[in-house]
């Protein structure tokens, strides 16, 4: 590894890192801008599904009182999610992956810039146990296809008005359980290899060190701020996604 190459890693995991502490969500968005630079697609995927799962721990470890509060909403979404994973990788023969990247980026953009305007945030208060399932089964179904398992579900739940540690009890298990299937799948195939675990040891330690950066700096932020957070990161992921697809 040359000082660009590890630079340029430990960029990617301090970004990814950061984001997903904050937000719960987000690694995948912010690190493969860089990972993809000096990684081939698949490795730097991987990675990422493995960065994921590591530094989401912490966030769930934070917000488990939460979970252990109300499981039956982290259930809505989660359980149909499994069944949409084998659903998602099915529809990558039909539907190219750059397809389903490019849809999922404009509605990030459309949401987010949307309701980043506005002056108040959208209140749907009522239970919607079929919506969070089809929701969940739908993020699923991303997750196996794009490894975007948490653009849906984030979208939806900041348009709850529940506190920031409830809807982080919904998006960072979900995203940590989602892409720990995925790790598995890669494991299964033999992505992992050496040279993986070579990378894993540069951008752990970094990764861990920034998202509980993002923890901190998340501890600090009021509910209506956390849910402004999330959008207006809704809107700049899906133009990172964007640009990424179609330029780099």
């Amino acid at each position: 590894m040359t000082l660009e190459f590890i630079a340029i890693l430990a960029a990617g995991a301090a970004l990814g890192g950061f984001v997903n502490g904050l937000a719960g969500f987000g690694t995948a968005m912010f690190a493969l801008g860089f990972w993809l630079q000096i990684l081939p697609p698949l490795e730097a995927v991987s990675l990422i599904a493995i960065m994921s799962v590591i530094s989401g721990l912490q966030g769930v470890w934070v917000v488990r009182r939460s979970v252990l509060d109300n499981p039956r909403r982290l259930a809505r979404f989660l359980v149909p999610a499994l069944f949409g994973i084998p659903a998602g990788i099915a529809a990558l023969s039909i539907f190219p992956p750059l397809v389903i990247k490019l849809v999922i980026a404009a509605m990030m953009i459309l949401y987010g810039g949307f309701f980043s305007l506005r002056s108040a945030l959208p209140r749907f208060e009522r239970p919607t146990p079929v919506a969070d399932s089809v929701v969940g089964f739908l993020g699923g179904v991303l997750g196996g296809a794009a490894s975007l398992s948490g653009a849906l579900p984030t979208m939806w739940c900041s348009m709850r008005p529940w506190p920031k540690a409830e809807i982080r009890a919904v998006l960072q298990p979900f995203n940590v359980i989602v892409l720990g299937f995925t790790a598995v799948g890669f494991a299964i195939k033999g992505v992992y290899s050496l040279d993986t675990l070579k990378l894993i040891a540069v951008t752990l330690p970094v990764t861990l060190t920034f998202a509980q950066i993002g923890i901190i700096t998340f501890k600090r932020l009021h509910d209506d701020q956390f849910r402004r957070l999330i959008i207006a990161l809704m809107f700049v992921s899906g133009t990172v996604l964007l640009a990424r697809e179609l330029f780099w």
